[in-house]
């Protein structure tokens, strides 16, 4: 029950903040310069009549409050809006999850093994110069912007070395992919081997650890079994989040890298002015990243009692 209860709170918290951030993303869309629908024929302006049939029909002759309750009640039943060329948003959608999903795995997968390792090694060499060198490296990975890192690394190591295509998915997985998640990686790889870091310093001087020495038991089984179980456990609620933030920086690298999925979308959505489109990917990708927020919640609750008690 007590589990419940803290699960009730968290949602309740999440839909107020999902009402907020959906309005929002809402009216700056709709608050762009221009005017979406007599932009689409073109170098041909549309007649006037044609263009009030449209507003009409997409409902942009009604209030930003209007268009937005009328958007809340499409979503109760799944709908996440219809594009400006008559194919609803999720059906545009559809075809593009594999590419996303695939690119944001990848890079969780590659995130998660060398954050935890470059945190472990780090940690057990505390203020050596490996630690001062991990830590300046997460340091500078996190303070550079992701579209500069993704540039740079498709002009070394694609254009420069070969080692990698710059774009497309044409050579299919890990091939294509492994260039890409890296750049999406970094960052999140920089803050689970700080985290990391920090945990394994902690186990490695508190008493337990100092227990099982005095007990004669190998420092590599302590480290091994010991440190490492109890220091992953922290990062743990880290890993689960930011794999919606992995989701949402795929938006940028997905245009840098030609790579055909959500981001993709959303990118020349953007640029389009194609504005049905850009609320139901983003409204998507908040949805996805309160669920993961509701399922950690879920998870602590289960496993910590303090947790459940607060």
């Amino acid at each position: 029950m007590r589990v419940a209860r803290v699960v009730a709170g968290r949602v309740g918290e999440l839909a107020i903040v999902f009402l907020g951030v959906t309005f929002l993303i809402y009216a700056a869309v709709w608050a762009l310069p221009g005017d979406p629908i007599a932009a689409l024929g073109g170098d041909r302006p549309l007649p006037p009549n044609v263009v009030a049939e449209l507003r009409e029909r997409f409902h942009l002759d009604e209030p930003l409050w209007q268009q937005y309750l009328r958007y809340l009640g499409g979503l109760v039943t799944g709908d996440l809006g219809t594009a400006f060329d008559g194919r609803p948003v999720a059906e545009r959608m559809a075809s593009r999850w594999p590419v996303t999903i695939t690119l944001a795995l990848t890079a969780w997968v590659i995130e998660v093994v060398l954050g935890v390792l470059l945190g472990l090694w780090a940690g057990l060499r505390k203020d050596t110069a490996i630690d001062r060198t991990i830590l300046f490296g997460t340091i500078l990975a996190t303070s550079i912007p992701i579209f500069v890192v993704g540039v740079t690394a498709q002009l070394v190591f694609g254009l420069q070395l070969g080692w990698a295509p710059i774009a497309g998915t044409d050579a299919g997985w890990p091939v294509a992919y492994l260039l890409p998640a890296l750049v999406i990686a970094v960052f999140g790889l920089a803050s689970i081997a700080r985290l990391m870091r920090g945990s394994v310093i902690d186990s490695m001087e508190s008493d337990f650890v100092r227990t099982l020495r005095a007990k004669g038991i190998p420092r590599s089984r302590i480290v091994g079994v010991h440190v490492t179980r109890n220091s992953v456990a922290p990062v743990l609620t880290f890993v689960a989040i930011d794999l919606g933030f992995l989701l949402g920086g795929a938006v940028v690298i997905e245009g840098i890298f030609n790579l055909p999925g959500i981001g993709q979308l959303l990118f020349s959505a953007i640029r389009t002015q194609e504005g049905p489109t850009v609320v139901g990917v983003a409204t998507t990708l908040i949805l996805i990243f309160l669920a993961l927020n509701v399922l950690v919640d879920i998870i602590n609750s289960a496993l910590d009692p303090r947790i459940r008690h607060d």
